[in-house]
């Protein structure tokens, strides 16, 4: 009977220990043996089986077990060497490019005119050069190819119509910028039927006209503020704070307000001169609010009402009258005004856009013009936070959407 071998592997690769390989290579160097027998009763090709031998004659076992070609240590040493000044001279190169890039910031010829310079000749890819350079791609092709059109200075045909209305209001609000100053402009424009004008082309008239506000100095406090004080809609916190400004005469005059961190409305307001304000100022402030928002003397539901520590607000007649309106009181952190940033950036506004563009002579004729301050201040004044709309206006909005 003949022999039959049952293969039970599936027919899969067989993968081949190294001491395996070196054992089955040393059968073949015996050279009574035939190299196809050998591979034969190992269940090796015979191909392959030449493979392991010439690996190992060459390389050593070494190159049997990896099985690849082995390098001499001679040739790694030239390899080392050829990479290490690869290396420098890629050292070199790259010195060279930054001190050429340096040399190129700090020339009086613009980098574009050099870059098309440089690519007329062709010797360059005009991505590499453009790339190389810093400048746009697209820039240098139109320049090369003559597409490209001369600057001008901007002019526009119907700009003749909206210059009288931006320099009346410049003259209006001399401290607004010109994104005030487009939303200002485009309100006159659609009250009147007109087309709204872009806040670009605002800035490049302001700029013709030489209307444009100074940008001032400022330097960030290191102290940061992570939190929100802003509410997701109207009644949900209020925020408080104090101010004072200094009449011509020497009167003191000291106010507080109560504004919606939502809407930024100023609720209601108080303003005493030559004093303090009081704890019964401020919760009879507390109370017209109150009133003015949900015409009672109780909030439907709680609203937080955020202020400073000031002894006023933390006083215990204070809270308490605040909680029997339905109001929460919340205090800021010591030391971090910019716990209440809403207030703090109304007082701003009050100081920059009234106080210091109004003549002040007494104490008399201040109380007098507050209250008009506030009223345009909810009636006009743009806000960033509510898509330069007036508090009012946002608060229309929102009904008309409700």
């Amino acid at each position: 009977m003949s022999d039959y071998e049952i293969i039970t592997d599936g027919g899969r690769r067989r993968r081949w220990s190294s001491s395996e390989k070196l054992r089955i290579v040393e059968e073949t160097l015996d050279e009574a043996t035939s190299i196809s027998i050998v591979a034969r009763r190992n269940g090796v090709a015979p191909n392959l089986l030449y493979r392991w031998r010439r690996l190992m004659l060459e390389g050593g076992a070494v190159a049997v077990s990896g099985d690849d070609d082995v390098t001499s240590n001679r040739a790694v040493r030239q390899m080392e060497d050829r990479i290490r000044e690869l290396e420098r001279h890629l050292g070199r190169k790259t010195l060279e490019v930054e001190i050429l890039k340096e040399a190129l910031d700090k020339s009086r010829s613009k980098k574009t005119d050099v870059a098309c310079a440089v690519a007329a000749e062709g010797r360059f890819p005009m991505s590499v050069v453009a790339e190389t350079l810093g400048v746009s791609r697209s820039n240098l092709h139109a320049r090369l190819t003559g597409g490209a059109k001369p600057r001008r200075r901007y002019h526009k045909a119907q700009d003749a119509a909206v210059v009288p209305l931006i320099t009346a209001l410049v003259a209006a609000r001399p401290t607004y910028g010109y994104r005030r100053i487009t939303a200002i402009l485009n309100r006159q424009l659609r009250a009147s039927g007109s087309a709204p004008v872009n806040h670009k082309r605002v800035y490049r008239i302001m700029q013709a006209q030489n209307l444009l506000l100074a940008r001032p100095y400022m330097e960030r406090s290191d102290r940061t503020h992570n939190g929100k004080v802003v509410t997701m809609r109207s009644n949900l916190r209020w925020c408080s704070d104090g101010f004072e400004f200094t009449c011509w005469n020497g009167d003191i005059v000291r106010g507080a307000f109560i504004i919606d961190a939502h809407d930024r409305e100023i609720i209601s307001w108080c303003a005493v001169v030559n004093a303090g304000i009081a704890g019964s100022d401020v919760r009879d402030m507390m109370l017209a609010a109150v009133e003015a928002r949900f015409a009672g003397h109780r909030a439907p539901h709680q609203i937080e009402m955020l202020s400073d520590n000031g002894s006023p607000y933390i006083a215990k007649d204070t809270c308490i009258f605040a909680r029997q309106l339905g109001l929460k009181p919340c205090f800021t952190p010591v030391k971090s005004p910019q716990s209440n940033g809403i207030s703090e950036a109304f007082v701003n506004t009050l100081k920059r856009d009234y106080v210091n563009v109004t003549p002040l002579p007494d104490a008399v004729t201040v109380l007098g013009l507050i209250a008009g301050w506030f009223e345009d201040y909810n009636e006009n004044h743009p806000h960033s936070g509510l898509k330069m709309r007036s508090p009012r206006e946002f608060i229309a909005a929102q009904t008309a959407t409700a």
